[in-house]
């Protein structure tokens, strides 16, 4: 009987192993198809893009201030009482124009007393020149009264100078802003009575890195955007710093705008953007498809359905595209997307070509 049993359970097991084989064997090794549809070696779907010759322009891209063309905070010389603001605040102003006035009365009363002194100085010159006509007076003493003339003159133009040291006036054409202080305060040389700015000619300062200082030359045009106008602004390159910052490696360019419409406000943050030269005949991709390496940067290229990585060596660049120098030629057509998951002569399937 223990014979027979173990002859029934192998011949129970055959038949299990033998429905495994039949039904099951199929199964998965339809999984493992090629063309299954969760297969392992089924084709990337990528998207691709032909290459052609494109005119390159080198354009630099950075940031800068807006700044009058002339600006100054009015502030005293000499200290005393304010007595005249005569400005509205925010107004052009001309050249010249009084803005503020701060008390003289002492300088004035000086001014009057050293007027007579110098009227009767040179009444007394005049006598003392008649007698040294006739040997009246010695030379020393006509020679003391011309020299005391002399002196008094000096004396009332000093006066002038400080009296003038007490009004402030417009130094050119502009627009003045806030006063700071109010008539009958007592003001310094610290004192800030306001600013002025002439803001019909700004000064657009950026800065570009020193390897490209050789390029930008007097003349060149940079176009540039503020936040507060959609609109794009042409500036000319004005002058030139001539000397390279050693903190940041910069050199700082400064463009000229003609601001007549006073669209701009001084201190607004400008987004320039300047074309040094232009590349004809050049080879531009995308700049997504550029893969760095430990040793360089490769780009999957399409050869018979399959991705090659090919090593290329770039250029120039813009926002969106960057020049290839070696590696690539006309006509050929690279992967942009999805090359993440591609692998060397893997198979590909490209959806969509874009040049």
């Amino acid at each position: 009987m223990k014979v027979k049993n173990v002859l029934i359970i192998i011949i129970v097991a055959i038949v299990l192993i033998g429905v495994k084989l039949t039904f099951l064997k199929p199964k998965e090794t339809a999984k493992l198809k090629p063309g299954g549809p969760k297969g392992m070696g089924a084709p990337t779907k990528v998207t691709g893009f032909i290459t052609s010759l494109c005119v390159l322009d080198n354009k630099l891209f950075s940031s800068g201030t807006a700044k009058a063309n002339e600006e100054v905070t009015l502030m005293p010389e000499v200290p005393g009482k304010l007595v005249q603001i005569s400005f509205k605040e925010g107004t052009d102003v001309k050249k010249g124009t009084l803005l503020a006035k701060i008390s003289d009365v002492d300088l004035q009363a000086q001014f009057t007393k050293l007027n007579l002194q110098l009227k009767l100085a040179q009444q007394k010159e005049d006598r003392l020149k008649l007698l040294l006509a006739i040997n009246g007076v010695s030379q020393e003493e006509f020679d003391a009264a011309k020299n005391l003339v002399k002196t008094l003159i000096a004396d009332i133009d000093y006066n002038k100078a400080q009296i003038a040291k007490t009004e402030i006036r417009a130094p050119f054409d502009g627009k003045i802003g806030l006063r700071q202080v109010s008539e009958g305060s007592f003001v310094n040389s610290a004192t800030v009575i306001a600013s002025m700015q002439q803001t019909k000619i700004l000064k657009i300062d950026f800065t570009v890195p020193e390897k490209y200082a050789s390029v930008i030359v007097i003349g060149n045009i940079i176009k540039f955007t503020v936040d507060n106008e959609p609109e794009i602004f042409n500036a000319r390159v004005d002058a030139i710093e001539p000397k390279i910052d050693q903190q940041t490696r910069n050199i700082t360019i400064r463009a000229i705008y003609n601001n007549d419409k006073l669209k701009i406000f001084p201190g607004a943050f400008a987004r320039v953007e300047l074309i040094v030269n232009k590349k004809k005949d050049a080879i531009l991709i995308p700049t997504e498809a550029i893969i760095p390496e430990l040793k360089g940067k490769k780009v999957f290229v399409n050869r018979g359905g399959k991705a090659i990585p090919v090593k290329v060596i770039t250029g120039l660049r813009n926002d969106a595209m960057i020049e290839i120098t070696e590696g690539l030629k006309v006509g050929d057509t690279i992967v942009t997307t999805g090359m993440m998951g591609l692998k060397p002569e893997g198979e590909i399937i490209i959806t969509s070509i874009k040049n």
